[in-house]
């Protein structure tokens, strides 16, 4: 029982392993339309007529890294491109999106 216990906290901490550096690139790249917890900003929402669900929300959490790697990389409905990452910074963001959970 120990051993699976250990095995399981340490590939959670994996997973988040670039939520720190996730959280500075969100901050640079994402948080002006996103907020800062990822809440969604009601006037970006409807300056573009669209609505913005939560970061942290089932249906957004419910979506797979590739998922986010897509959207980031290629925009969605009226949502840019996000231009200028690396994968590894790609990767952190979507770790600490993951960190929003609800």
């Amino acid at each position: 029982m120990r051993t699976i216990t250990i095995a399981f906290f340490t590939a959670c901490g994996l997973a988040l392993a670039g939520a720190p550096e996730g959280k500075t690139v969100f901050e640079s790249k994402c948080q002006s339309c996103h907020g800062p917890n990822g809440e969604g900003k009601a006037a970006i929402a409807k300056m573009f007529n669209v609505e913005m669900h939560p970061l942290g929300s089932k249906e957004i959490q419910a979506k797979t890294d590739a998922d986010f790697k897509n959207i980031i990389n290629g925009g969605h409905g009226k949502m840019k491109p996000v231009t200028g990452l690396s994968d590894k910074q790609i990767e952190d963001v979507i770790a600490f999106v993951r960190t929003l959970k609800q």
